[in-house]
């Protein structure tokens, strides 16, 4: 819980948050919430930590995709000059 508090905290409190940190702070509060949940069966709240780990997964899957062609342009431009 205080993983899944932090990156929320991470995102109001920074100007432009690293999605990266935001987001896998998130998937790991939320894989450490499943594993107990696990133990400590909660259906609702297990369903809820599947909801917010497959948002997580979305974001840094969507972050690293925007990171890529910023990569390749940047390499790109380096390389006619």
């Amino acid at each position: 819980m205080a993983c899944i508090i932090a990156a929320y905290a991470y995102q109001t409190v920074r100007d432009n948050p690293d999605p990266f940190v935001q987001h896998g702070t998130n998937l790991l509060g939320a894989a450490l919430l499943t594993i107990s949940l696990l133990v400590y069966t909660n259906l609702a709240s297990l369903v809820l930590e599947g909801f917010w780990a497959a948002i997580a997964v979305y974001g840094l899957v969507k972050a690293f995709l925007a990171r890529r062609p910023a990569a390749r342009t940047a390499a790109g431009k380096g390389e006619r000059q």
